[in-house]
């Protein structure tokens, strides 16, 4: 949002809501920290009780005129807009307070194009961001002599803002192409991971719940981890070694917030996509944070807007050495866990609730492979967990908890009752 520190953007925060004070306030909150993320201050703050946003301007005409002049009187450079406007609420509301107007939506493209490290993330956040402003032509550029840095200008650049539909459009083909490559090769190394037969278990969960933290404790990682919303954006995957035998792949994925762009969950789709192939799901939640409830279900609503309500769920409530924190429970998810990833406590017991909710979706099967089957033997002990193992006169005698893969393979030795 902000190139430098030395020059923070002055912005009032508006919101226009039929939600109880108490709602707007958490929602506005929230607003503040995105703003603060991006580099910007916030001056003071506005709100409407309204049914429904204005269609012209967002905000009544006669609150309109009251934010005009605490405008002036703050000397604000910019207005931010707790919801996404549309092109026309964008141009009417700057012509009457002659300053920069924004949405959230537009802060939040914002941080992700400050975060985005790898090739795909950047993609990603282009692609995003382009497509919002290819709907946002008219209202953007009415700003554009406003526009000489700040809030929003970040990623594909203020060059992208001048050019006109056609250019977007090949711009926007030509990052679908990429990405439509990225996701092949990551569909082939889903492929790869199911022959092995190693399970995957992704972390999801609100920004800023300490799922980077988690990863670091349970694997090492060493993805960056810092108490700010979208510390991380690209996808890290790493191997666990589990408590009675076996590995798990751990991957982290983007975090999730209220109003979520719906550009930048059909961008990043690419990288959710990884949440379908995963065995199970650990929910991080933030059990400190007195919007816990809610956030969570922001998680969950988002899960279901990505088709992903089935998979197996362990809620993680984690800063339980947090002050404030609460135990709690998930009627939602098959098991919670309460931890503390910064102190690794009670990590332990996560591993263990992670091999129950995996053994509970694998087959117990019995087998007695000959020995000149050596090779299935092998990937029985590298893959899955077992129980007892015999060397009989014809073979080697087996029961395990075999994954769905190697299930089929073996079916022809499988002893039954």
């Amino acid at each position: 949002m902000f190139e430098t520190e030395k020059q923070k953007e002055k912005a009032i925060l508006v919101a226009s809501s039929p939600e109880d004070e108490s709602a707007v306030k958490a929602s506005l909150d929230e607003l503040e920290l995105l703003v603060e993320t991006s580099g910007g201050e916030s001056l003071g703050r506005m709100s409407q009780k309204r049914d429904s946003f204005h269609p012209a301007h967002y905000l009544g005409t006669g609150k309109l005129d009251e934010l005009a002049s605490l405008v002036l009187e703050l000397g604000a450079e910019a207005v931010v807009c707790d919801d996404e406007l549309t092109a026309s609420q964008i141009k009417n509301m700057a012509k009457r307070l002659d300053v920069k107007v924004l949405d959230r939506t537009m802060v939040i493209l914002d941080i992700f194009a400050s975060r985005a490290l790898s090739s795909e993330g950047k993609a990603q956040v282009e692609l995003a961001q382009l497509k919002h402003r290819l709907s946002h032509l008219t209202g953007i550029g009415a700003q554009m002599s406003k526009l000489l840095g700040g809030i929003g200008v970040r990623g594909p650049g203020e060059s992208k803002l001048e050019t006109d539909r056609r250019h977007i459009r090949n711009r926007i083909t030509q990052l679908n192409r990429e990405l439509e490559e990225i996701e092949k090769q990551r569909s082939l190394l889903s492929q790869k991971r199911k022959k092995a037969g190693t399970p995957l278990a992704c972390l999801v969960g609100y920004t800023n719940s300490g799922k980077s933290t988690l990863m670091n404790a349970l694997t090492e990682a060493g993805v960056l981890a810092e108490d700010k919303l979208f510390a991380t954006l690209d996808t890290t995957t790493r191997k666990v070694d589990m408590p009675e035998g076996g590995e798990l792949l751990l991957s982290d994925t983007v975090g999730f917030i209220q109003k979520l762009p719906h550009n930048l969950i059909q961008a990043f789709r690419a990288t959710l996509e990884q949440l379908k192939d995963a065995d199970i799901l650990l929910h991080v939640a933030d059990a400190s944070n007195p919007a816990c409830e809610t956030q969570m279900q922001v998680v969950y609503e988002t899960l279901d807007e990505l088709g992903l309500r089935s998979k197996p769920v362990i809620t993680v409530f984690n800063k339980m050495d947090l002050e404030g924190a609460e135990r709690r429970q998930d009627s939602r998810a098959a098991a919670t866990v309460l931890v503390s990833a910064k102190n690794k406590e009670n990590l332990d017991k996560l591993a263990e609730k992670i091999a129950e909710l995996i053994k509970a979706y694998r087959i117990k099967e019995t087998v007695l492979l000959p020995y000149s089957e050596g090779a299935l033997v092998k990937a029985i002990h590298d893959r899955c967990e077992i129980l007892e193992e015999d060397y009989k006169e014809d073979g080697t005698l087996i029961t395990a908890f075999l994954d769905q893969e190697l299930s089929g393979r073996l079916q022809r030795f499988v002893l039954k009752p």
